[in-house]
């Protein structure tokens, strides 16, 4: 605490002895001065007089301040003087509270643990007491268990064979009853298997009847198609060509390819196939798959 203190105090000195040097010793500002010559020679030094005695207030103050300075930080010194005293005051206490406190729970814990080993005596003792009455319960509990399970082993024995005999009965019937289902079933499955053939084989002609019944109309569409647009001459009289003639599935004509006969019939039979652009085609997959790609034999027809 002193070192600072004496820091403290250079660092003021310092700062009021620069001070007063600079007041001395800086240039100041020319002033315009008024002499007057029947002035007394006396007056020209009164400037140097009042820095004189400025300086000699100055210093005065410093050392008011210094020595207030050196009453505060004797104030200070005090103040934790007393505070150390009264802490080490509350120290000694505190370690006598801690102390007393130590033998109080010495004298607890010692307490304590004389009650505890009572009462651990205590209940060796009842424990011992209840485990010999616990072995004599159970021995007497085992004498009846034993009696118990002797005679639950012999009814279980005598209901075990009665539920063999049983389930060997019920499988018996089982098995019979499942014999006579799977023939009844087999038969069943035989007659239906029978049905369902003969529906299929019924379906199936009625459909390829149907099927050729369309596949004949529009076979006829088409010939009369091409019939309405052929050109012929008198000199095709009873002559014919055999054309084949690919559609798309809008009945629009892909391709017509002459497969042979008379040259006039078989020209006269392509042009008419493409001036007609679209021939009839059903909407029935099955009957378009037979007309998609279709060989016609074209004879001229007469009145």
């Amino acid at each position: 605490m002193t070192t600072p203190l004496l820091l403290s105090i250079a660092l003021h000195l310092g700062v009021v002895v620069v001070l007063f040097a600079g007041s001395l010793f800086s240039p100041s500002k020319p002033e315009v001065m008024e002499i007057q010559l029947d002035a007394p020679l006396s007056e020209e030094v009164l400037p140097n007089e009042e820095i004189v005695q400025a300086a000699t207030v100055d210093k005065a103050k410093v050392e008011q301040q210094l020595a207030e300075i050196e009453a505060a930080d004797q104030r200070r010194k005090d103040e934790i003087a007393e505070l150390e005293r009264r802490a080490n005051e509350a120290k000694r206490q505190r370690e006598a509270e801690q102390q007393r406190q130590r033998e109080l729970e010495a004298q607890q814990r010692a307490e304590r643990e004389r009650l505890e080993r009572e009462k651990q005596s205590a209940l060796q003792q009842q424990r011992e007491a209840e485990r010999k009455a616990a072995e004599a319960e159970q021995r007497r509990k085992a004498e009846e268990e034993a009696a118990r399970k002797a005679e639950a082993e012999r009814k279980r024995r005598e209901e075990e064979e009665r539920k063999r005999l049983e389930e060997e009965r019920k499988r018996e019937e089982e098995r019979k009853r499942k014999e006579q289902e799977e023939r009844e079933r087999a038969e069943r499955e035989r007659q239906m298997q029978e049905q369902l053939a003969r529906e299929r084989e019924q379906r199936a002609a009625a459909r390829a009847r149907a099927v050729q019944s369309e596949v004949g109309k529009y076979t006829s569409l088409i010939q009369a198609t091409i019939q309405r647009n052929l050109i012929t001459h008198p000199s095709m009289r009873g002559k014919e060509c055999r054309v084949n003639i690919r559609l798309a599935s809008s009945g629009f004509v892909i391709s017509v390819t002459n497969l042979g006969g008379d040259p006039a019939v078989c020209k006269a039979a392509e042009n008419a196939v493409f001036k007609a652009g679209s021939l009839p085609v059903s909407d029935n997959p099955e009957v378009f798959n037979q007309l998609k790609d279709i060989n016609l034999t074209v004879a001229p027809e007469f009145d």
